[in-house]
């Protein structure tokens, strides 16, 4: 179940006199592409007295032509839209065989489509300067553009900057700070020089507060917040145009909504036309709130909630035991490491290099939590067909009246840790116990390591 967002998106400018407007070119309805899905939008302008004309651009953008007849002495623009922000995986895609490695050459039955997004400005001393730095060698198409995207994020310190227009990649790179449009433009002309395809994406941007704070990486953002934005994309064949947010540095994901994704910046402005002569009065204003949060697992629940399950729990509880209802129940949650979920020890593989150490972790955690004194067994697990061998289980035991059966933790010892302990120890110990037991040393039989076993 996702969050489902709803934008509200204000333009107001206010005239100290009547003025005449040209037509207004209005790009608030999100792009065709976008990959977060849109569930309803609606666009309000005011005066009503007005024409208006939906069309797409060459471009394939939507956008509204607004025709104002008569003088007017304000114009009053709003937007609402309610976005699904499920979250999406941005490395979902393929890419052709031909265009898996850098450099390579786009098809000839497309390169003609492509060629106003190849069009690079000419390339100043230090935009230059920046491109010499780049690994130029034959590379992975993904990891180059990802590459190159971090590179322009570490290179421009992000500022909002209220002066109309964009500036030159030089101008960026003198001063070493921008707005999104400005690092975007620049990372677009540093990919066209590379020989990509590149356009420029003006949108919006929907960020919000995550239910955890990171254990490690950025918190990300305290409170949930939306505003214009822009980003650059790549055609990739195979995969299609690819959002870049280089004021992060990361691809764009289900938070960025595209508005127009055009050659050049000028044709993507969210808002373009001309005005007679007047004083001012502008105000702007952007809102976002959850209108529909569905429970999740991200999501702990709060005190209250807690508190509420219990006491249904205790209900239930009583209700069967009043009926006499006798139930056992077993379960087997499911963990991943928190670094690295994606490789197959967590996925597919039975076994990995990291899974025994953290699951030798967990359960001393769980131990200290719930049953201290308890006691850790290793042995083997459940046998599934198509395996050649059991797999492992650490369990733990103690006891309900809270007395101890293991008291001294320090000798179990930790997984991969370099005891000293060999075979020769192992049968001083086993034959140690069996004395204790009253066992005969004959009944202490070596057991070996299955060859086949791979751990």
């Amino acid at each position: 179940m996702s969050i489902k967002a709803a934008i509200h998106h204000l333009t107001h400018y206010k005239y100290d006199r009547p003025v005449v407007l040209g037509p207004q070119i209005i790009r608030l309805r999100p792009a065709p592409h976008s990959r977060t899905r849109v569930i309803s939008h609606s666009l309000r302008v005011s005066p009503g007295d007005h024409f208006v004309n939906h069309q797409q651009d060459p471009y394939g953008n939507w956008l509204a032509r607004f025709v104002f007849p008569e003088p007017v002495r304000e114009l009053k623009i709003e937007v609402d839209l309610v976005a699904d922000m499920t979250v999406y995986n941005p490395f979902d895609f393929f890419v052709e065989d031909t265009a898996e490695h850098w450099p390579f050459d786009y098809a000839e039955e497309i390169r003609p489509d492509l060629s106003i997004y190849l069009e690079a400005e000419p390339a100043g001393p230090r935009l230059q300067a920046f491109l010499d730095t780049l690994d130029k060698s034959r590379q992975r198409t993904v990891d180059m553009v990802v590459e190159i995207n971090r590179r322009v994020s570490a290179a421009v310190g992000y500022i909002i900057r209220m002066e109309p227009g964009v500036q030159t990649p030089e101008e960026t790179f003198e001063k070493c700070t921008g707005s999104c449009r400005d690092s975007s433009w620049l990372l677009v002309q540093a990919l066209r020089h590379l020989g990509l395809a590149a356009r420029f994406v003006s949108g919006y941007l929907i960020q919000l507060k995550p239910d955890l704070v990171a254990l490690d990486g950025p918190p990300g953002t305290d409170h949930d917040f939306t505003d214009l934005h822009a980003w650059a994309e790549v055609y990739i064949p195979g995969a299609g145009w690819i959002g870049l947010d280089p004021t992060s540095g990361l691809l764009a994901g289900e938070s960025h909504i595209p508005l127009a994704a055009t050659p050049h910046y000028r044709n993507a402005a969210p808002i373009s036309g001309m005005a007679s002569f007047a004083e001012v009065d502008f105000a702007f204003d952007m809102q976002v709130m959850r209108v529909a949060e569905h429970p999740r697992i991200t999501k702990p629940f709060s005190d209250e909630a807690w508190a509420a399950l219990d006491d249904l729990g205790r209900k239930v509880d009583a209700s069967l035991a009043a009926g006499d209802v006798r139930l056992t129940m077993g379960g087997e949650p499911t963990f991943v490491s928190i670094d690295d979920f994606e490789s197959a020890e967590w996925n597919t593989a039975a076994v990995g290099p990291m899974k025994r150490a953290l699951a030798d972790r967990l359960i001393r955690r769980l131990r200290d939590r719930f049953a201290p004194g308890g006691f850790l067994h290793y042995g083997q697990g459940k046998w599934y067909p198509g395996e050649s061998l059991p797999r492992w289980t650490f369990s733990l035991y103690w006891r309900r009246d809270g007395k101890p059966i293991w008291s001294d933790a320090a000798l179990v010892a930790e997984e991969g840790a370099d005891t000293g302990a060999g075979a020769k120890e192992a049968e001083t110990l086993l034959k140690a116990i069996a004395a204790e037991l009253d066992v005969a040393p004959a009944h202490v039989d070596p057991a070996f390591e299955d060859p086949d076993r791979k751990s």
